[in-house]
């Protein structure tokens, strides 16, 4: 029976809890074999919380890297990557780094409240707003009144069964046969109870 190591990460660009002098281009992660190109994701923020992370995780042979903005501020950083191993399983893990100066044309990350951001003990509860996924019920309607053209079918057919069978055998239908039978023997030919002259 052969036991497989599992897949782990070796080294990390910058190295976990390095300080650089300027955040870099790219931070990348080293693994002890290839991982797969599925679902790969490395996040990189700063201090406050944006990830400067820009396009998709880059794989290479056993090294998955990860581009960043330019612009980023100095200050602490935390990388937090996922990959799917090369036996399909997924591995994830962090590291830390420090940028002493900002890289060129950055400015200091300071966390400021902006219309979008909640501040504490006066937000307000959020509004219902209609749902537009949610389409018309057209299915109801369309049952309803099918079902209502049926009703009414029905009833028109019980209607004329109903008012055909009171004209055949209504109290006058035997006389009125009796009728019939006497116009045919009043006229010309007839066999009615008159004979031939």
């Amino acid at each position: 029976m052969c036991i497989r190591d599992s897949d782990a990460a070796e080294a990390s660009s910058p190295a976990d809890g390095a300080t650089v002098a300027t955040p870099p281009g790219k931070v990348s992660i080293t693994f002890n074999r290839n991982p797969l190109g599925l679902g790969s994701q490395v996040r990189v923020s700063d201090s406050a919380g944006t990830d400067w992370a820009d396009g998709k995780v880059e794989i290479v042979d056993n090294v998955a890297s990860q581009k960043l903005r330019e612009g980023a501020p100095a200050g602490k950083y935390t990388v937090e990557w996922r990959v799917v191993s090369s036996d399909s399983h997924p591995i994830e893990g962090t590291f830390t780094f420090t940028a002493t100066t900002g890289a060129a044309g950055s400015t200091a990350a300071v966390p400021v409240p902006t219309a979008g951001k909640p501040q504490p003990g006066i937000t307000p509860a959020p509004e219902k707003v209609p749902d537009a996924s949610e389409p018309f019920p057209w299915s109801v309607v369309v049952f309803a009144v099918v079902a209502l053209g049926l009703l009414v079918t029905l009833g028109v057919l019980a209607r004329r069964r109903l008012g055909a069978g009171n004209d055949q055998e209504g109290p006058d239908a035997g006389e009125a046969s009796d009728a019939e039978d006497n116009d045919a023997g009043a006229r010309p030919g007839g066999s009615g109870g008159q004979g031939a002259q």
